[in-house]
């Protein structure tokens, strides 16, 4: 434990979301799958957000169920507060490095070549510097100044949408084909979440007549798939008058949030968490992953994990399990009770292709893309595109058509792509 890297977080909020929106397809920031690539190289003691959240009132809810510090820096007064919030997280990062030893590495979540001095600074006091931004808005000066930079696109569980995925559908208005291509990026990283986004869409569809002027408004509202859900189950439980729906407004909230939080360990299925977090380690170390290792990452990721849930009374007997069906492979450790873990060898593209020709040949020769992925890690749980050097999902699909292993076809009823394994 003494020998654990500590970490605290510095996020420049408005230069990752404005990043995201304006090169990722207009995806919304997730600091999810930023919370899962730090976990893997230490402990997280400190977790701060800058911005003036007047400007992202939808993205506090999800920054704060990541247990993110939120920092008010308010800009109403004028230009001269334009820096308010870099010159605020710059003196606060400093403190922390003479007042905090114990803090070995610093995470600056920012693509803004202005925090390079803060960076060369942090370096001189012997502290470590991680860089985080996304990939487009980054200087290029930010990242050869840090000791190691991840760039947010390229993260496991970020699902970039292609900027021609909604090309096949030109019919459709440009603000559908971007609500289409929002929901298929949502649905490879959560299938009921997108289910109940569709569901919750068609409904509003129904009532468009009526509250046209909220229909348009839904679309453009980037965490409104988080809340269309509630409002779904509100109209089915209680088709009462529509004054009774303004008080309660501020419930679903919170019941979204809680249930958002919960399907998430219900949706992925254990061994391939447990092999996500083991090819992070194994690409983020230089030496052998230890199952005590292992066990802490998952806590770091999940701080309620416990393989008795799963049946098992310790660790070992939960690896040796998966060790038995071919996902994990164990060798003697430094100790009798600490095993080495490691993963199978995963092969090249061609077996990767291969194995989606398979997976789709199982769905009776032809599947929708959203979801697919889950299936593929049904019957290999390591599996990543972006180990194989793919954007995404929807990039190495289109590699295995390219190699004649399947073919894509666009579905307008689906509103998704159609795989089909060829001969």
């Amino acid at each position: 434990m003494d020998q654990e890297e500590r970490l605290a977080v510095f996020i420049d909020y408005e230069n990752l979301a404005l990043g995201a929106r304006e090169h990722l397809g207009g995806m919304q920031f997730d600091f999810g799958p930023i919370a899962d690539a730090l976990a893997v190289r230490g402990r997280v003691v400190a977790r701060r957000a800058y911005a003036d959240w007047s400007y992202f009132d939808e993205d506090r809810r999800m920054l704060t169920r990541h247990q993110v510090e939120l920092i008010e820096m308010t800009q109403r007064m004028g230009a001269s507060r334009k820096n308010a919030a870099d010159i605020k997280m710059v003196v606060d990062a400093i403190e922390m490095a003479f007042e905090r030893d114990y803090i070995s590495t610093f995470v600056m979540c920012t693509g803004d070549s202005d925090f390079s001095p803060l960076v060369h600074k942090l370096r001189e006091l012997n502290k470590r510097v991680i860089g985080v931004g996304v990939e487009k808005s980054t200087s290029r000066l930010l990242p050869a100044a840090c000791d190691e930079f991840l760039f947010y696109d390229r993260l496991e569980g970020v699902e970039v949408p292609d900027e021609d995925q909604g090309a096949p559908a030109p019919k459709r208005g440009s603000r559908t084909r971007k609500t289409g291509t929002t929901e298929r990026a949502a649905a490879q990283k959560a299938p009921a979440a997108s289910r109940r986004a569709k569901a919750a869409e068609a409904v509003a569809e129904a009532v468009a007549g009526t509250t046209s002027p909220e229909a348009a408004a839904e679309p453009e509202t980037p965490a409104e798939p988080e809340a269309k859900p509630a409002t779904r189950r509100r109209k089915k439980a209680e088709p009462a008058p529509a004054p009774v729906d303004v008080a309660p407004e501020a419930e679903p909230d919170v019941d979204v949030a809680e249930q958002d939080d919960a399907p998430a360990s219900d949706d992925v299925p254990m061994e391939v968490r447990v092999a996500q977090t083991l090819g992070d380690l194994q690409s983020s170390t230089s030496g052998a992953v230890t199952a005590s290792a292992l066990k802490r990452t998952l806590l770091r990721k999940d701080a309620t994990f416990s393989e008795s849930d799963y049946g098992f009374r310790t660790f070992g007997e939960f690896l040796r399990f998966l060790a038995d069906r071919g996902f994990v492979e164990l060798a003697t450790g430094p100790s009798a009770g600490d095993p080495e873990v490691s993963l199978p060898e995963q092969g090249d593209t061609d077996a990767a292709f291969a194995l989606l020709r398979d997976v789709v040949q199982e769905s009776n020769g032809s599947a929708a893309l959203s979801g697919l992925k889950n299936a593929v890690r049904k019957r290999r749980p390591d599996f990543s595109e972006k180990a194989l050097g793919f954007r995404g999902f929807l990039q190495f699909a289109k590699a295995a058509e390219a190699a004649g292993t399947v073919s894509l076809a666009w579905d307008d009823d689906a509103d998704d792509y159609l795989v089909t394994a060829t001969s």
